[in-house]
């Protein structure tokens, strides 16, 4: 209602027919009982497992082309265990760079008029000498960013997951902004927005 774009964290995904249930539901629309086609979940944006393959990950990219929708592909998570799986090696490189690699591939067709993919990628702020390497892969996906906050990372963190022109990332604090009324005697909305505007400020400082 006020106009702004909703990312869906659901991190969805399973083999092909499923998937394609999954993207419909939240992407697209769903056939209800009288015919008639409804959007199930209005949102814009989903984050996505990748962990199955193209065929989990095509029917929401070809959703995101029909009807201007996104979606955000794992590609270094900001958990401490990530590199359990996603720092090994896969030849050469470690897997979250072959995945970098998939999300460029899987962006390509999905190119939008102001420079950026429909195919994101979620890269996490505790990691910034690995989102160094991935800005590197992948210039023209937008990057989820979590992390920031309450998982530790600072605005200097986050700073490699931008573009030279100051584009190119969404910062995500989901504690740090809903649980700011626990550190302060404000109303929990009043709080809620001055730690936003806070985090906007020192975000913009770091990567100026």
């Amino acid at each position: 209602e006020a106009g702004l774009s909703v990312i869906l964290d659901v991190k969805r995904n399973d083999i092909g027919s499923t998937a394609e249930a999954y993207a419909k539901a939240y992407l697209g629309t769903t056939t209800l009982f009288d015919g008639a086609e409804a959007e199930a979940t209005p949102v814009d944006c989903v984050t996505v497992n990748p962990y199955l393959g193209i065929d989990g990950v095509e029917p929401f990219a070809k959703i995101c082309a029909e009807r201007d929708k996104a979606a955000f592909i794992l590609v270094k998570t900001s958990n401490k265990s990530s590199g359990e799986f996603q720092n090994k090696l896969m030849g050469d490189q470690p897997l979250y760079v072959r995945m970098a690699e998939k999300v460029a591939e899987w962006g390509e067709g999905l190119m939008t008029e102001c420079g950026y993919s429909q195919v994101g990628a979620v890269v996490g702020a505790t990691y910034p000498e690995e989102q160094k390497i991935i800005r590197q892969i992948i210039p023209h996906s937008y990057f989820l960013v979590p992390g920031y906050g309450a998982q530790g990372a600072t605005a200097k963190d986050i700073a490699n997951a931008f573009n030279d022109d100051g584009l190119g990332a969404i910062v995500n604090s989901s504690r740090g902004i809903m649980c700011a009324w626990k550190k302060c005697d404000l109303d929990y909305q009043e709080a809620a927005r001055k730690e936003a505007i806070r985090m906007r400020d020192d975000i913009v400082s770091a990567i100026k």
